[in-house]
């Protein structure tokens, strides 16, 4: 019978990656990413988890092992965070053109400098580009279930791309939260054991990440952005499967009190959560405002998102990342492209807020809300640093 556990997000990862049965984990400690390696070594060395512990010299090492490992059939997994993600982003584009299910937990965190250890996503948004699958977290129990999807995704054989998971450090991370830990039996109806479709074998040689000629490189990069597309498909169905298993259902996008409304909100991330009790407080005072979290990333829910806002007049995008020497943020970017050819589309407004761990406030999403009703007025379209001091 599952069981609801009280216990820190990363540790309840890492009891995720056990019931996934991972044969091999590589890793190097960063804050805030320590304590879900630490667990998972501790899982090893306990033999509660029957896998290869393999603590590395440096992130570039964790994840050139994890490509190793992953291209000889074993199921795979790490974990990093900021500058340690930074540092792996020479080898980040290698698994999915080499088609390698790897799993990654991104314990999200700003990017020096100025040094900080605290949250924001300009770690992972550095990344957005590499042909991962990119999931978002809100809470603990998304983390736990999310780490097990990820497996089932990246593993099936129409899909063969890696996945990072990622949740906010910290903020996430760090917090002891209410968890249901399922049966080890509906893990395994739900995640079979790993047939790699092709892998690493003397007996039948193969050649993987060979050199490849300007006559060939631009049909590997289509390919391999058209699977990172097609996976969209079967993260749906694995979504309904697990659904159907465990009774919590899941889906790219989340509206929260977005029926009538003629502004929404959109988030990614733990602030999703003050973002719907601020939407609660301005909805009790008579203000048609909802919310949209943004669970895919990678690959980016075009129609979900479009259908979510068909008939919205304003949408106010929270960033957590800058995007230097631009007009407004990544995901504010995203949905402005997206939009722009949609008939009657609406206004799309940018905010970057919680920059470095900086709290993301009821009172912030109360004011992104009323600046989207004053720029409108105005017909003025720009975006905005929220809480940034003179």
């Amino acid at each position: 019978m599952a069981k609801r556990v009280g216990i820190e997000v990363s540790l309840a990862l890492s009891e995720a990656v056990k019931m996934a049965n991972a044969d091999i984990v590589a890793a190097y400690p960063i804050t805030p990413q320590t304590h879900i390696v630490e667990h998972l070594a501790e899982l090893v060395a306990e033999g509660e988890l029957d896998a290869e512990f393999i603590p590395v010299e440096s992130e570039h090492s964790a994840m050139s092992t994890c490509i190793g490992s992953s291209a000889s059939g074993a199921r795979t997994f790490t974990a990093t965070s900021a500058q340690g993600l930074a540092l792996m982003h020479e080898l980040l584009y290698m698994p999915p053109a080499l088609r390698l299910p790897i799993v990654l937990a991104v314990a999200n965190r700003a990017m020096s400098p100025p040094i900080s250890i605290w949250n924001d996503h300009s770690d992972i948004m550095a990344e957005r580009d590499t042909g991962w699958i990119q999931l978002f977290a809100e809470n603990g129990q998304e983390v736990f279930d999310l780490t097990l999807q990820s497996f089932r995704i990246a593993e099936d054989p129409e899909v063969m791309l890696p996945v990072a998971v990622n949740l906010d450090g910290f903020t996430l991370s760090h917090v002891v939260e209410s968890v249901i830990f399922p049966e080890s039996d509906e893990v395994s109806k739900y995640l079979p054991p790993y047939k790699p479709a092709i892998r690493l074998d003397p007996e039948n040689p193969v050649s993987m990440g060979i050199f490849g000629i300007p006559e060939i490189y631009t049909e590997t990069k289509k390919a391999t952005d058209v699977a990172l597309l097609e996976s969209k498909k079967t993260i749906l169905k694995a979504w309904d499967e697990f659904g159907d298993i465990f009774g919590r259902e899941y889906a790219p996008i989340e509206t929260y009190e977005t029926e009538g409304v003629d502004t929404i909100l959109v988030t990614m991330g733990s602030i999703s959560e003050t973002a719907m009790t601020a939407v609660d407080e301005m909805r009790a005072k008579g203000k048609k405002v909802g919310l949209i979290k943004i669970r895919l990333w990678r690959p980016f829910p075009d129609e979900e998102f479009k259908a979510a806002v068909a008939g919205v007049k304003k949408i106010g995008v929270i960033d957590r990342c800058m995007t230097l020497g631009s007009h407004g943020g990544p995901v504010l970017m995203e949905i402005r492209s997206l939009l722009y050819a949609v008939a009657d589309r609406p206004q799309v407004f940018g905010f970057m807020l919680g920059l470095g761990g900086r709290d993301a406030t009821r009172d912030n999403f109360k004011y992104i809300y009323e600046q989207c009703q004053v720029l409108s007025e105005k017909g003025q379209d720009r975006h905005e640093m929220v809480g940034v001091m003179e």
